[in-house]
């Protein structure tokens, strides 16, 4: 008994051991990262002077803050817009590459190529493809007897859906991935006895495939939806927040806040405030799970 006790205690040091450079990455990179700044957002602070004691000032200051009412609002459109879309269009994807087709792998590796993409390029070349003189896309416009095509991201009306566009394009290849391995999990004995009662491709898909890739479907919403707000490095590169402040995003919002005019204190107020959106929201999303959420 000592023995298998020792032994046990061994194997257990040994976990341990292997997990504890992640548990002090996790603790160095994560957790007190995130405690500094819950306590910075209650302080004035620059980065050079000295830190000084702010209460809630911080937070009550946001309530006047017509830039953050901005970014909330381009988020929560860019939200509404790109997730919906870009979920439908990746379980259309998916069930369309879920048959064995020929040369099915090749239009897999096409859609998922875009997101393993570094994002930095994708923003570069869809610079290129937007712009209003030489851009491809609007070269193609004026060749279907457009004569006045978008300036896309110079301008206002144009920047904010430039970018949901990029957005869904970048992000449809990892939602499809994940409907795909749903769609492989499916029995097909459920498709051939839905075939035998009569039932058609559509009424297949409506009572057999979404119910059963209903788990899934609820794990990519919240995963889009907490995507979509932490949005940053597309509008970094194609519009820098503009034109004006028609792609002003929260967490652009933040970053210039604090890398910008040096408001430490009030760009983690931000960031709390984005976090508590994110929660709340995904709290909503497990409480209405229940109703529509199929685990069998």
């Amino acid at each position: 008994m000592k023995t298998a006790s020792k032994a046990l205690r061994r194997n257990r040091l040994t976990g341990y051991a292997f997990l504890l450079p992640n548990i002090i990455g996790f603790l160095l990179f994560i957790c007190i990262p995130v405690g500094a700044s819950f306590l910075m957002s209650f302080t004035e602070w620059n980065g050079f002077g000295d830190i000084t004691f702010a209460g809630v000032t911080n937070y009550t200051r946001l309530w006047s803050d017509e830039t953050l009412r901005i970014s909330l609002l381009n988020s929560l459109v860019m939200t509404a817009v790109s997730v919906p879309v870009t979920l439908i269009l990746a379980i259309l994807a998916a069930v369309a590459l879920n048959r064995g087709l020929r040369g099915v792998k090749i239009f897999r590796t096409a859609i998922f190529l875009p997101h393993i993409t570094a994002t930095i390029a994708v923003a570069v070349v869809w610079q290129l493809l937007y712009n209003p003189t030489m851009g491809p896309i609007n070269g193609f416009l004026r060749s279907l007897g457009v004569d006045n095509p978008p300036t896309w991201l110079a301008s206002t009306k144009w920047a904010l859906l430039s970018v949901i566009i990029v957005s869904i394009w970048h992000s449809i290849g990892y939602y499809m991935v994940l409907y795909l391995a749903g769609l492989q999990g499916i029995p097909k004995d459920l498709y051939e006895a839905a075939e035998i009662d009569g039932a058609g491709k559509v009424s297949q898909f409506r009572n057999i495939t979404v119910p059963m890739l209903s788990p899934v479907i609820f794990f990519t919403v919240i995963m889009g939806i907490i995507n979509s707000f932490k949005v940053f490095d597309l509008v970094f590169v194609l519009t820098k927040g503009g034109p004006g402040r028609s792609t002003h995003m929260l967490v652009y919002d933040i970053y210039y806040t604090a890398f910008q005019r040096f408001e430490y204190g009030y760009a983690s107020a931000m960031a709390y405030v984005l976090f508590a959106i994110i929660l709340i929201i995904t709290l909503i999303q497990f409480r209405g799970q229940k109703r529509w959420v199929n685990y069998s």
